[in-house]
């Protein structure tokens, strides 16, 4: 079961994403937003199934 800041940062990336993707910049944006590592919301990315696009730096 997801800690509340998985929960967090779920509905975030939920909110941001669009047709099931999401930018790595946008990522960035979320991680710095919630005070979370960028690992860490690459992991939840991947549990929702979306897709990271326009990755800058190919940390996802």
């Amino acid at each position: 079961m997801p800690n509340k800041l998985d929960e967090t940062i779920q509905n975030k990336i939920l909110e941001e994403a669009k047709e099931g993707k999401l930018s790595c910049g946008k990522c960035m944006k979320i991680a710095e937003e919630l005070n979370s590592s960028l690992l860490k919301v690459g992991k939840n990315v991947e549990a929702l199934d979306i897709k990271i696009i326009s990755c800058q730096l190919g940390c996802f």
